[in-house]
């Protein structure tokens, strides 16, 4: 969008134009602006509020009386402001009683799903980051766009934040951690358009969800036999991973997950001992 128009759009939205400028690195033009805060709001595809956070942000805010740190935002059209990396400075700039908010108005509506890398106004749990990743994917999807799942690579980070934001979407509490680290080394982006890519994440999160099946009821026997430690899935999958001699080459996805499922399949919590579990588990802590 031309920047005159960006302003005329801004003013006819209520709000103020302070200054244009050119960004020191690449030297593309931004606007910096007052918006009307009832107009601005966070991107629909990015991680939920931490309360905790925002009531943190809030109360510093009053305390200074001042608000020093304005937000990115882009617009998809006339009065919709979306911010992509202050969605808790908005939320807590709101509750202290504020109608505008300052920000840099960004012309290229891309940037709202490029700047999530740069977000560290709180850090990520793997189970927020993927549903982050989940649901700018089926943002993407739906502007149609006809480039392939492995030209957002940038934007979407990591290949199995995708499939583990869908599972995410069905079971909020899967143990994604503890399949990570297979997940990390045999999922890899598409070379799909993203809307035919779509139905093959939504598979691998199938694939998912039934392996974690196994491995809840393969949990719940060893735990009745009074074997109970907070790495145990982590163990079980550790023990039956099916890369632990693939060095060059690795089993495809649905290979992998199967061979993973028919191991823990296979596991007898009789022969499951507390000693082994914690064993492993302090192994892992000292590598960390």
């Amino acid at each position: 969008m031309a920047l005159a128009a960006l302003a005329d759009q801004v003013e006819g939205d209520g709000g103020r134009l302070l200054a244009s400028y050119r960004d020191p690195v690449g030297s593309k033009w931004h606007l910096f602006v007052l918006l009307p805060l009832a107009k601005v709001q966070p991107t629909p595809f990015q991680r939920d509020l931490s309360p905790a956070h925002e009531k943190r942000l809030r109360e510093v805010i009053q305390k200074m009386q001042r608000f020093v740190d304005p937000v990115v935002v882009v617009t998809p059209g006339p009065g919709i402001y979306w911010t992509p990396n202050g969605n808790h400075r908005r939320s807590a700039l709101a509750g202290t009683g504020a109608t505008y908010i300052p920000a840099i108005l960004i012309p290229e509506m891309e940037v709202a799903f490029q700047i999530l890398a740069l977000n560290t106004e709180k850090a990520h749990n793997l189970k927020e980051k993927s549903l982050e990743v989940a649901r700018m994917y089926k943002a993407l999807c739906e502007q149609d766009d006809a480039r392939r799942e492995n030209e957002f690579a940038f934007e979407l980070e990591q290949a199995h934040l995708i499939t583990l934001g869908f599972v995410y979407t069905e079971r909020s509490r899967f143990p994604g951690g503890a399949f990570a680290p297979i997940l990390r080394r045999v999922d890899k982006f598409l070379r799909s358009s993203l809307r035919n890519a779509q139905p093959e994440r939504t598979h691998r999160a199938d694939l998912l969800l039934r392996t974690e099946e196994v491995l809840s009821e393969k949990v719940s026997a060893i735990r009745e036999r009074g074997v109970k430690h907070p790495y145990l899935k982590s163990y079980l999958i550790a023990r039956c991973n099916p890369l632990t001699r693939a060095r060059k080459t690795l089993p495809e996805f649905e290979d992998a997950i199967e061979k993973l499922r028919k191991g823990l399949a296979k596991v007898n919590p009789a022969r499951v001992r507390l000693d082994q579990v914690a064993g492993a588990a302090a192994w892992n802590a000292g590598e960390d």
